[in-house]
Formats: structure tokens, sequence, C-alpha cells
């Protein structure tokens, strides 16, 4: 399973973007998409200030 944005809590600041290893995330539309070149690293759910990933 790839890293899961929670919508109401993301603020598509792109701080998860700038610390994915694998490029995975991009802010479209006012909000973070994981793709599924997603590697479940976690990288991005310790640097949400918001607590906005999650790996299901």
């Amino acid at each position: 399973m790839k890293a899961a944005i929670n919508k109401d809590k993301c603020t598509a600041c792109g701080q998860c973007a700038d610390a994915c290893p694998v490029e995975a995330i991009q802010v479209e539309d006012e909000i973070a998409v994981v793709n599924d070149d997603c590697i479940e690293c976690g990288i991005c759910v310790d640097t949400c200030p918001f607590e906005a990933i999650t790996l299901d």
C-alpha cells in the first residue's frame, strides 16, 4: 500500500513532496497526491507537520 493523504488535514505545504526520495508525491489542486512509485519508506509521514499522511 502506498502512503495515504488525509484531505482534511493536508495544507499542500509540499514538505512531503520535497522529502520523498523517489518523487512519489506531488502537490496538485492544493492537495498532496501519492503515485504508485511510493516505496512506503515513511519519510513523508515523519516530515508532515500536520499529521496528514499515514501508511496503511
